[in-house]
């Protein structure tokens, strides 16, 4: 085997092993010793990949995101209504975790609940997946006619506060699968109300 193999094949035992351990207790409550106890890996060897347990924390957060992100663009067709992009939105998103269920509680952490001294490196590393959000919601305003004194970028600001109250409600990153449903329905129905409003529209009473 060669060295550059070997050491992918280690960096990826240790991922995995990171995998699991921050999934299930979250970052402050982790211990190194027990990801090298895992895969029966010595501290020395995951040193020699990771300096810190900061880095391997944020490479798996950067992995996270990353894969939900190129899943997203995989998983989502044009040529759709708003109303069908959007809960086609929500539905792949849904089944990213559901198909890879070790990233949920990641990523709930590090968009709920970030360790406070990794949060401006945690938003660095969320930074693609929150640019395709921003894009996905300019496509779905594209074909809306919006009230003359309101810009895009405002309506993308106040989505942004409805996650963060979204959030507040939400306030812990270690959910149960039920719960983070619940969330994840919760983002869609505020995006929903914000783009089509509380009043009965025509078309639906003509339904």
């Amino acid at each position: 085997m060669k060295r550059e193999e070997k050491n992918q094949q280690t960096r990826r035992r240790i991922m995995d092993s990171a995998l699991a351990e921050f999934s299930k207790r979250g970052y402050g409550a982790s211990s190194v010793n027990t990801i090298c106890g895992a895969q029966d890996l010595s501290k020395g060897i995951i040193y020699h990949y990771f300096e810190t347990k900061d880095a391997l924390y944020l490479a798996c957060v950067e992995e996270c995101f990353q894969l939900l992100t190129q899943y997203l663009k995989e998983g989502l067709s044009g040529g759709q209504s708003p109303q069908e992009q959007l809960e086609g939105y929500f539905t792949v998103r849904m089944n990213f975790f559901r198909e890879h269920p070790v990233y949920q509680p990641i990523f709930c952490e590090a968009v709920i609940s970030p360790p406070a001294h990794l949060a401006s490196d945690i938003q660095a590393r969320k930074q693609p997946f929150d640019a395709l959000n921003a894009e996905i919601l300019e496509n779905l305003l594209e074909p809306l006619p919006l009230c003359p004194h309101i810009t895009r970028e405002e309506i993308v600001e106040t989505f942004r506060q409805f996650q963060d109250f979204i959030n507040a409600k939400y306030q812990t990153a270690n959910m149960s699968v039920r719960e983070f449903e619940l969330r994840e329905e919760s983002c869609r129905r505020a995006l929903w109300i914000l783009l089509y409003g509380v009043m009965e529209r025509k078309e639906e009473q003509d339904v």
